[in-house]
């Protein structure tokens, strides 16, 4: 992929091909598929094998995604943004718990949550983007927790932005609702849905098609479903390679599975690793499918990973994208048979393909607790439910290849009183999330139905 011409297609093959700057305001393909790069760049060795700061390797490793579609120097001044909120000298370190045994933290952001990387990154690059074309945009993202936070603290005040955020009513931590709830600014509108996370996927996707809205001008999401979010979680796969000195197996927690996709995307650009392991919490489809060759919906379960609670990954469709040999009529066929009838089952050629890339591993609320004391006892160290899980799951790998890094994907703060359920004491919370205080809460409680989402989003629109 050339830096002048980078282009993207959908993963079912029915949109035409695009640039970054319009795969980053649109979001979801007009099919309904998903962008992915016509081709996978090639990342110098260097950037993995020198002494280059995470600032030098994001550059190095998202620039040839961008190619010519956005201002000269929009990349290099979005990533001093991102750095400068972060306050830990790497960005993302490892901690070594015991021999071949990491931790990578991913939470030392504005939110506390590794969702900051690439939301500081996309908040940013919109602003570029949109100042370019002049245009106005509304974003819709659904979020089990972490992505709404991110979202609201990165496109808050933005004067080209509008900010729609969907989370399950009474299914996120306090914590992460009032990271949502509590920031004041006219651009952003927080809809608690009565339903679990895919509910609010499922709206997402709708209201991203519908013409009234559209109408209004741009639409695009920032969740994962977002070429440009995933790409902004590739360099910290990097930047642990390098702070190695070497590959590693990486066991990432897994909700909607763009974490664990943006570190295979790491690999297909020449990211030497030992593998990858998704971790699931006992919403286990992403388990089932990989292990069991069924890929089948069940409604969410509530968890004390909650941000895992996730039963219909999108990011998923790009794995299978990829394990067909980037067939898209393959790919569609698998996804509507999927919408259709709420299972599909892969054929043995597909099912291998999938299994090359990743393995799964389910870890339930009896485990998740346990990893939590276990940390404790064992390292002295507090976690959150979610690294709880990556760490019960990375625990099971075979350090004898290569070291085994766990990812840390949020602050314990933030999951309080679960890890205090656990432990017997609340954890000191993270500066950002003691600021919090006790400000007023604004959010819109509604239906899981389109019609009400389309109403409490016309009606704010009409009230500004």
């Amino acid at each position: 992929m050339s830096t002048s011409s980078a282009r993207y297609v959908s993963t079912r093959g029915q949109s035409p091909d695009s640039n970054f700057a319009d795969a980053l305001l649109r979001g979801i393909a007009p099919d309904g598929g998903l962008y992915m790069p016509t081709a996978w760049p090639t990342l110098s060795p260097a950037a993995w094998t020198g002494n280059a700061d995470y600032k030098s390797i994001a550059l190095q490793t998202i620039a040839p995604f961008i190619g010519d579609a956005l201002p000269a120097g929009a990349l290099d001044r979005a990533l001093d943004r991102l750095t400068a909120g972060f306050d830990h000298p790497l960005v993302t370190p490892l901690v070594e718990l015991e021999p071949g045994l990491f931790v990578m933290e991913l939470f030392h952001g504005p939110t506390a949550a590794f969702k900051d990387l690439a939301m500081q990154l996309v908040a940013s690059l919109t602003d570029e983007a949109l100042a370019a074309s002049g245009e106005r945009l509304t974003i819709l993202t659904a979020t089990s927790g972490d992505t709404g936070a991110a979202a609201v603290r990165a496109f808050a005040g933005a004067k080209s932005v509008d900010l729609v955020v969907l989370h399950p009513l009474d299914r996120v931590s306090p914590v992460q609702r009032k990271q949502m709830t509590t920031v004041e600014a006219d651009n952003v509108l927080n809809l608690a849905v009565r339903g679990d996370f895919d509910d609010c996927q499922r709206l997402v996707k709708s209201l991203l098609a519908d013409e009234s809205l559209r109408q209004r001008g741009r639409l695009s999401s920032v969740n994962s479903i977002n070429w440009a979010r995933l790409a902004g979680q590739i360099p910290y796969y990097v930047s642990a390679t390098a702070q190695l000195g070497g590959p590693a197996t990486f066991v990432v927690p897994t909700g909607n599975f763009g974490d664990a996709f943006a570190g295979i995307a790491a690999t297909k650009m020449g990211l030497p690793s030992n593998g990858f392991v998704a971790a699931v919490n006992q919403n286990d489809a992403l388990a089932r499918a990989i292990n069991d060759g069924l890929y089948s919906r069940r409604a969410a379960v509530e968890s004390g990973s909650v941000s895992m609670d996730v039963q219909a990954p999108s990011n998923f469709e790009r794995l299978v994208f990829e394990a067909t040999g980037r067939d898209a009529d393959a790919t569609r066929a698998v996804f509507e048979t999927f919408a259709r009838d709420g299972a599909v089952a892969f054929d043995p050629d597909l099912l291998a393909a999938l299994r090359a890339q990743v393995s799964a591993v389910s870890i339930d609320e009896t485990e998740t607790r346990a990893e939590i004391a276990h940390a404790h006892e064992t390292w002295g160290r507090v976690v959150c439910p979610h690294t709880a899980v990556a760490l019960a799951a990375a625990r099971r790998q075979d350090r004898s290849k290569g070291p085994v890094v766990a990812l840390s994907t949020a602050h314990p703060s933030k999951f309080g009183a679960f890890v205090s359920d656990v432990l017997g004491f609340e954890p000191e919370p993270a500066n950002v999330i003691a600021a919090l205080g006790d400000k007023p809460e604004r959010l819109t409680v509604i239906d899981g139905t389109m019609e009400a989402a389309l109403s409490a989003i016309q009606h704010r629109a009409t009230a500004l």
